[in-house]
């Protein structure tokens, strides 16, 4: 999906000399960023070496020389672990067919816990919606039956739903900045599970099929996904303001619990709205 010597040539256009404080002298060059002679150089690494690295003939990386290179580069936290990942791939990873993901009784306990009027769905790997609660369901899908999520065929795909789907795509505001973010989790996702086929399948499929995908994945951005802001045209509460987490389940780390809180009274009110059977509060 992504190899080593991708990642690393496009973080390599990314850094300018100007950037590192490498002095050029005024002489022209050829490459947009770092040549690999001076990033090789500045990683303390030969530079015959970070071209084998780079075209995928080197057998292997120390953590020293990625961390070197995750320096020179300016790659942050999670940039370096997705650095890491890449490297412990082998040259030519088979795909396999992953089990079907299951939501953890105790991530389901959670979620059953929560107040209805406080959204919350829980994803798999890929984006997968495993189980939501009503509110859940309500506010991110409510054009898809609630027990889609029940049986692995018929599962909504939250990346397949932004970038595929009309509907979700106009209800979000704030739906380009958002979209990034998907890509960017895909790609770190790619990274940890290079041989994961439906994962591939995923990523082809949303490349063919939107440009949007398609130019936000060259970017080569990679990032984690724990917060963030959503800003909805909802068709049945209207405009809503809302803050999402993340909440990691050391029980199944590839299962996210996300979950929805409002930023302001109007939302918190709209929100009671979503769940049957209750009424704006006074």
């Amino acid at each position: 999906m992504e190899s080593l010597g991708t990642f690393l040539k496009n973080r390599r256009d990314r850094v300018t000399p100007d950037q590192i404080g490498l002095r050029t002298y005024g002489t022209s060059r050829r490459v947009p960023g770092l040549r690999r002679e001076e990033l090789a150089q500045l990683a303390g690494v030969s530079a015959g070496y970070y071209t084998r690295l780079e075209q995928g003939l080197a057998e292997s990386a120390s953590d020293q020389v990625l961390d070197a290179l995750a320096r020179v580069l300016r790659l942050d936290q999670v940039e370096t672990l997705h650095l890491h990942n890449l490297a412990r791939q082998s040259a030519k990873p088979g795909l396999s067919e992953p089990p079907p993901e299951e939501p953890h009784p105790r991530v389901l306990s959670l979620l059953a816990s929560l107040d209805e009027a406080t959204p919350a769905i829980v994803l798999g790997r890929r984006g997968d919606v495993l189980a939501w609660n009503r509110t859940g369901h309500a506010l991110v899908a409510e054009h898809l039956p609630h027990e889609a999520p029940h049986t692995a065929d018929t599962r909504p795909s939250i990346p397949r739903m932004f970038f595929l789907d009309p509907h979700t795509r106009a209800m979000y505001r704030n739906w380009h900045d958002l979209a990034r973010v998907h890509v960017a989790y895909l790609r770190l996702t790619a990274g940890r599970y290079p041989t994961d086929a439906r994962l591939a399948a995923l990523i082809g499929e949303l490349t063919m099929h939107s440009d949007d995908f398609a130019t936000m994945w060259a970017t080569g951005d990679v990032s984690d996904c724990t917060t963030g802001a959503v800003y909805l045209r909802h068709p049945t509460t209207g405009a809503l303001s809302i803050d999402y987490q993340v909440w990691l389940q050391p029980d199944s780390p590839d299962h996210r619990v996300e979950i929805y809180t409002p930023n302001d009274t109007a939302t918190a009110d709209a929100l009671h709205l979503l769940v049957p059977g209750t009424h704006r509060p006074k």
